[in-house]
């Protein structure tokens, strides 16, 4: 009877494990040398929850030493979750773009674009750099595309609390999801067209930017979390829409 349990035991093991290594795989990585955001812990909590829920594995870290080709090959996406400043060195830069060439994807959160403002590659990705923030407030988002796994939740304007960023060299080739209206809080310098979150095909990728995300409580947001998993499915190179 013990030699079946333990048959059984090492069936159930097995399996579990063919079904983990089935599962893609989702590298998050937050390593910061500028402002460091105190979000990012929960963050990548947050999104080790997601994979759970939605069927992905998540590792996360903050050393750079994985970007190479060997490493990278095992995950299907790359978060760069609040990153800031310079991270990469040139040989992990170029094991990021042959990444992303392979038709992998790319997931920026919020300070992404705070980054690597040296590599125009990695600027056309993220879709356009930080330029400035007022302070942290409520604010009226309008989603333009409802159809994207990221917004289809959504309202026509979703009402939120973040650190709205202004950004500079934007990229015109991405897929406009979502605007701020700037008329809904102080601080603005884009005017009327303000957008907040895109996707795009991109050097042989996929890539999704949301600029929310800057506060511990904005990852208690089912919202925003649905939005940050659609970003995610996507970038795993599900169809944009169902």
């Amino acid at each position: 009877m013990k030699h079946l349990f333990l048959i059984a035991l090492l069936f159930v093991c097995t399996t579990l494990h063919g079904i983990a290594q089935e599962l893609p795989q989702v590298l998050v990585f937050s390593k910061t040398k500028g402002f460091r955001h105190d979000s990012i812990e929960k963050g990548a909590e947050a999104i080790q929850k997601l994979g759970r829920e939605h069927g992905f594995s998540v590792y996360h870290t903050e050393d750079a030493g994985v970007f190479t080709d060997d490493q990278l090959q095992k995950y299907k996406a790359i978060v760069f979750l609040s990153t800031t400043g310079d991270i990469l060195n040139p040989e992990q830069q170029a094991a990021f773009e042959r990444f992303i060439q392979a038709g992998n994807g790319f997931v920026g959160i919020h300070a992404a674009s705070d980054t690597e403002y040296d590599w125009p590659w990695y600027g056309k990705m993220v879709g356009g750099y930080f330029a400035s923030h007022p302070e942290v407030q409520t604010a009226d988002i309008h989603v333009h595309d409802h159809s994207h796994l990221a917004t289809q939740h959504l309202p026509e304007i979703w009402k939120h609390k973040d650190e709205w960023y202004d950004f500079k060299d934007l990229n015109p080739a991405v897929n406009l999801l979502m605007t701020i209206d700037e008329k809904s809080y102080k601080g603005g310098k884009m005017g009327d067209y303000h957008p907040v979150s895109w996707h795009h095909t991109y050097d042989g990728g996929r890539a999704f930017y949301t600029a929310l995300g800057h506060t511990k409580e904005t990852y208690d947001d089912a919202d925003f979390l649905q939005h940050i998993a659609g970003g995610i499915t996507y970038a795993l190179g599900k169809p944009a829409n169902k």
